[in-house]
């Protein structure tokens, strides 16, 4: 994947093939709640630790991003059904790079994508270890990198650390877990919490360099988090 980013580039505004509908009936789905994809409805395979994130929760985050991510490069890193990645291709990112440790996983979420008819130059699928890989070689910067690790490896400190390295200096860092945040042990890691919520038994905040060099950027307010 290319290492240019451009907010504001339309002309690399995605155009959506319609899915192909899936002729088995499968275990779990994620429906795609935005974008040109809006509707779309994926299998998702039913495995230990595999939990889609939930469709209010998207909602709320992409209405906190501004729902337009022309241009963007996002990073998923724990890929998993593909409902955060897929939805931000969805709403025009030019580039989503996803991770995903299990095989059977990778292959499910690259049937996916040929059903979506998805560019390869758009979305790519790799199998990769997601600590191994954030902690390995930097990448060219992302716009946004979505955290959303299974519950049981209690990594939410390690993950922050090493995302920040792939993070553009006014970049977005999305994460997920079962615990509350603490906004002031993530302010003494250089981070500032611009929004947080809370559905059920999910927890999900929306970070940014304290030092970000868009500090006068606010992300829309009219948004509202699920109570």
């Amino acid at each position: 994947m290319s290492s240019r980013s451009s907010h504001h580039s339309p002309e690399r505004q995605p155009r959506c093939a319609p899915a192909t509908a899936s002729r088995r009936a499968a275990a779990q789905e994620v429906r795609i709640i935005g974008g040109c994809w809006k509707r779309s409805k994926l299998p998702v395979p039913s495995r230990p630790g595999l939990r889609p994130t939930p469709d209010r929760v998207r909602e709320t985050l992409f209405n906190w991003l501004g729902q337009d991510l022309t241009g963007w490069r996002v990073l998923d890193a724990f890929a998993g059904s593909g409902a955060l990645g897929l939805e931000a291709a969805s709403r025009g990112a030019a580039e989503v790079l996803m991770l995903e440790r299990e095989a059977d996983v990778v292959r499910l979420l690259r049937e996916n994508l040929r059903r979506l008819g998805a560019a390869p130059a758009q979305v790519l699928v790799q199998e990769a270890d997601s600590l191994a890989w954030l902690r390995g070689p930097v990448a060219a910067g992302f716009d946004l990198i979505l955290l959303d690790p299974p519950y049981a490896l209690r990594w939410g400190d390690a993950l922050r650390a090493a995302a920040a390295a792939h993070l553009r200096p006014e970049g977005w860092l999305y994460q997920e877990d079962q615990e509350p945040f603490d906004p002031e042990r993530q302010r003494a890691e250089g981070w500032d919490t611009w929004r947080q919520g809370r559905a059920g038994h999910v927890h999900f905040q929306l970070l940014r360099r304290s030092n970000s060099l868009a500090s006068d950027y606010t992300v829309p307010s009219q948004s509202r988090s699920p109570s």
